[in-house]
């Protein structure tokens, strides 16, 4: 157990780190899903579209969501957001700051998740077969137009009968697929000069406000995890006080076996509190009225 509440001490003191690697298993594990995923198009009119962008977009948000829901300091944020004003102000750089490295952190596995689909290229032939000008591929121009759009419709699947013998199935895939991965590699190219621009232009600005927002972005997180730290001390006091008051005609019983009675100073945690209504009146001054950051 003792070995456990290190590992866990660790991830709570380290939360930035451990949220760096989460993101990046959340990308690898996003890539490795697109890969393991078998692609099959219905190859119908009016079902490619909505099934292909399905699998593009539907997927990339629910990774938005796991980033956000792994990273602690997503609740941390809302709970600065919405604590009443109290006696400490709130300052709203910082809560933009947090926002914004969440938001950053969450978007690596589903940005990746789109990239590594228009790459492929499966997708888009799928969703967008129906789209192509025929008049563009010499193997369509003796069909009605309902049988072109039955036939665009049908040229992700390469076994289908009516496809077999069309000559103009992989010139529209090869088309199709050059699009997807212009695309994907527009989309990562403007990434990367977006993070590089961001990198080399932010001493540009206001390096003194970014450098406070960040100092009292970590602050809050710390303080945060303080207050539950304590919490579960004070907590932990109580419940011996409490159990100890309870069996008061079995306590020197309780000493030699499974209690002890509270150390010399120990108890002064309590402060004074006496039963829970003492407890909620205290805690929700805590949440109501904050002191402010003054330790003079």
């Amino acid at each position: 157990m003792d070995r456990f509440r290190m590992i866990f001490q660790y991830f709570q003191s380290n939360s930035e780190s451990v949220m760096n690697g989460i993101c990046g298993l959340l990308a690898l594990a996003s890539v490795k899903m697109y890969t393991c995923f078998d692609f099959s198009c219905p190859c119908l009119p009016w079902y490619n579209m909505a099934y292909s962008l399905g699998i593009m977009f539907i997927p990339p948000i629910a990774l938005f969501f796991c980033g956000l829901i792994l990273n602690r300091q997503s609740l941390v944020m809302l709970e600065e957001w919405r604590r009443p004003q109290g006696r400490r102000k709130k300052d709203l750089a910082v809560i933009r700051y947090m926002c914004s490295s969440i938001v950053q952190r969450a978007m690596v596995a589903p940005v990746i998740w789109i990239v590594v689909t228009l790459l492929d290229g499966k997708c888009l032939i799928c969703a967008f077969s129906g789209s192509v000008d025929p008049e563009k591929f010499v193997g369509f121009a003796n069909a009605s137009p309902v049988q072109v759009q039955q036939l665009l419709a049908k040229v992700p699947c390469k076994d289908d009968e009516l496809m077999r013998n069309n000559t103009s199935r992989k010139a529209v895939s090869r088309y199709l697929r050059c699009w997807s991965q212009a695309l994907g590699w527009s989309i990562l190219l403007i990434l990367i000069v977006a993070a590089f621009l961001t990198c080399w232009l932010r001493p540009c600005f206001n390096q003194a406000t970014l450098l406070q927002a960040r100092h009292w972005s970590n602050y809050i997180d710390i303080e945060q995890k303080i207050f539950e730290e304590t919490c579960c001390e004070h907590s932990r006091l109580f419940a011996h006080t409490c159990i100890l008051h309870f069996f008061e005609s079995m306590q020197q019983e309780i000493k030699l076996h499974s209690f002890s009675l509270p150390r010399e100073g120990e108890g002064d945690l309590l402060r004074g509190i006496t039963d829970q209504d003492q407890m909620n009146k205290l805690l929700k001054m805590w949440y109501c009225e904050k002191p402010p950051l003054d330790v003079s």
